[in-house]
């Protein structure tokens, strides 16, 4: 069965970026399963997580609950990312769970030369975002899109982006409703 997976990384109960992927996920019409990342927060790696990660990783015992997200990400057909745009990047849970789900074995490999291949199922990640002014892509949807396609193995990436909805002369209702018109 065809399973979207929508990491969801606002943390406003009235997210404009949240809206957007909502009717992204209806266009999809997919079933998908919801991480709200600010609900579930995903704990940084310490360094007590990471050794047990990587000897449990070393022997390919997948079998811990730690590596449940990584899992689901690696066996999502399509996944959605829902992140604002906050000073020039996305929110820090956005980056922890990256750190969480990044586990060689589940969602990368390496090959021989050392390059990472990767596992993941999906053949698109869909990255929704918005921004109070203009929105630049060089530390956010770029980040996504290289571990998307260089590290993970999903070979299409898609940008979906609503900028300068808190500039004084610019509608914020009427960009968000252009944006998801144009789904």
């Amino acid at each position: 069965r065809f399973m979207t997976l929508y990491i969801n990384a606002c943390v406003r109960k009235e997210s404009r970026t949240d809206r957007i992927a909502a009717a992204l996920l209806n266009k999809l019409g997919d079933p998908f399963q919801t991480v709200r990342l600010a609900d579930e927060p995903p704990a940084p790696l310490s360094a007590a997580t990471l050794e047990k990660r990587t000897l449990l990783a070393a022997r390919r015992d997948f079998s811990d609950p730690m590596f449940g997200p990584a899992k689901r990400f690696a066996a999502a057909d399509t996944i959605v990312i829902a992140a604002p745009y906050w000073d020039y990047s996305y929110p820090a849970l956005l980056k922890t769970y990256l750190e969480t789900i990044y586990v060689i074995g589940l969602v990368s490999e390496y090959d021989e030369t050392g390059t990472p291949r990767g596992l993941c199922r999906a053949k698109t990640l869909y990255y929704v975002t918005t921004a109070g002014g203009r929105y630049r892509p060089d530390y956010s949807y770029d980040h996504i899109r290289r571990l998307a396609t260089e590290a993970f193995g999903i070979p299409d990436t898609v940008l979906i982006a609503a900028e300068m909805l808190d500039v004084a002369g610019f509608d914020a209702e009427r960009i968000v409703s252009e944006t998801i018109a144009r789904l």
